[in-house]
């Protein structure tokens, strides 16, 4: 009976220098716990293709704001979820 969050403040990252000069694209997989105030926490890196992305990645999210999910009595709770945030070149 628990929801998930979603974000509704999303910046997008900023490519790090090193991935933007190998024109290297990729996803980055982040862990993370949703608090009922809406503040990602305890961030960690699951999976990432390196050239800085992953530092990138973890700087953004911890500006992001979510909506927490809301448990079975219908208050937001905490919940541990995972983010994709892909990297592309335009």
């Amino acid at each position: 009976g628990v929801g998930y969050p979603s974000c509704i403040y999303c910046t997008e990252p900023q490519y790090s220098e090193d991935a933007r000069k190998a024109k290297y694209q990729g996803t980055v997989v982040l862990q993370a716990v949703i608090n009922p105030d809406g503040h990602a926490t305890n961030i960690e890196v699951v999976k990432g293709p390196g050239l800085g992305l992953e530092e990138k990645a973890l700087e953004s999210v911890r500006t992001w704001r979510f909506k927490a999910a809301v448990g079975p009595n219908g208050r937001p709770v905490a919940t541990v979820t995972l983010l994709e945030i892909t990297f592309r070149l335009l």
